[in-house]
């Protein structure tokens, strides 16, 4: 008997992306799903032709962008969200639970599954984080790269003009404890090491980091160390790959990093432009395209070698995909839009993981852990 080709193993597989910031092109390009991708990088077109099932749309708030209206803004991206899958029954379907993302690929639906991307979209009010959840919301990144009053980020920590709490603070394990009633997804990614500890001493269910990779590799911040990886195996929770090559691949992360005060600068000259209206991330991206194309792709291998190693530390139950596709400016080589996702399940195979392995990391390894946590809801 014959092993199945890795084309066929990605077909059979249920295929779950952790993370999109597709929703801000619904609200801020009036842009459909059911549309040709255009400058994004994921559509229901190219997720079917990359074999993707199912995706964790992420309402992302910039809180630059948006001060004193983050709420506003998240159900603003909420809204755009459902008010695509009301256009579009027949083509996605809200997902709350885990059995619902069984039915909509028995039915030809794609998937979606909301989250918030910056526990600052709460403003402090566990009311509107109960209120999130009933509106649909499963999954929270407790920070974005800005620390808020209750968790601290990753992206600003070494700022010393930002005021930071040491982790959590009191109403920060608060959040945790209600997330955990609520069966709402914990998601790490962004926080910092401190937080990233008290959440664990903290929650009562296991946690994901949706959109992280090693920093083993690659040493940005916002990267999980061995001892994390070991950690939220332990736990029994899953880290997803990042796809944006400053997080995989060492020499674009500094190649990224030296281009910074010129992309400050050329940021504030579009604020300008807009005139103190929110800049739209599509506008914003394009410049940051720009920058990235004077670095060029990042090598393929680079994506590869972090899945591995994290599969290596951490095991192949605990890892899974998280590409941040529609919210950076440029994956690694090779991979253009969710319609390359088949490349990486050869390349893994090729590196000599099983098509057990690859079914696990699709998509079985999120399914498991998003079961775990709705078990765990009081």
């Amino acid at each position: 008997m014959t092993s199945p080709t890795p084309e066929e193993v990605h077909r059979s597989a249920l295929v779950l992306d952790c993370h999109a910031d597709t929703p801000q092109r619904f609200v801020d390009e009036n842009w459909s799903f059911t549309d040709g991708v255009g400058t994004g990088q994921l559509s229901l077109d190219t997720a079917r032709a990359g074999g993707l099932a199912g995706e964790i749309f992420a309402l992302w708030v910039d809180p630059d962008q948006w001060p004193g209206r983050f709420a506003h803004r998240a159900f603003s991206l909420l809204d755009g969200l459902l008010e695509q899958i009301r256009l579009h029954p027949n083509d996605l379907q809200l997902c709350l639970t885990p059995d619902d993302i069984l039915t909509a690929k028995a039915a030809n639906r794609f998937a979606a599954v909301i989250a918030i991307e910056g526990g600052h979209a709460i403003e402090n009010d566990l009311g509107l984080l109960r209120l999130f959840h009933r509106l649909g919301v499963r999954c929270m990144t407790l920070t974005w790269s800005n620390s808020n009053e209750w968790a601290d980020s990753s992206g600003d920590i070494d700022d010393p003009a930002i005021p930071h709490h040491g982790g959590l603070t009191p109403f920060g394990r608060e959040v945790i404890a209600e997330m955990n009633r609520l069966g709402i997804i914990i998601d790490v990614s962004h926080v910092s090491d401190a937080t990233f500890w008290d959440v664990l001493r903290t929650t009562r269910a296991p946690i994901i980091a949706s959109h992280s990779s090693s920093r083993v590799l690659t040493q940005a911040p916002r990267n999980l160390t061995d001892e994390m990886l070991r950690a939220l195996a332990t736990a029994n929770g899953v880290a997803m790959v990042n796809f944006f090559p400053a997080f995989i691949d060492e020499n674009w992360r500094q190649a990224w990093n030296a281009q910074r005060e010129e992309r400050v600068a050329a940021h504030a000259i579009l604020e300008k432009q807009y005139e103190g209206t929110p800049v739209p991330f599509h506008a914003s991206n394009k410049l940051d395209r720009d920058f990235a194309a004077r670095i060029g792709r990042a090598p393929f291998d680079s994506l590869i070698d972090h899945f591995m190693h994290m599969i290596d530390v951490a095991g192949i139950d605990h890892v899974g995909i998280g590409t941040d596709f529609d919210g950076i400016p440029q994956p690694p080589d090779g991979i253009d839009t969710a319609a390359d996702l088949p490349k990486f399940t050869a390349a893994l195979m090729a590196r000599g993981c099983s098509a057990e392995d690859m079914h696990k990391l699709l998509g079985g390894n999120l399914m498991r852990v998003f079961r775990d946590i709705q078990f765990a809801a009081s």
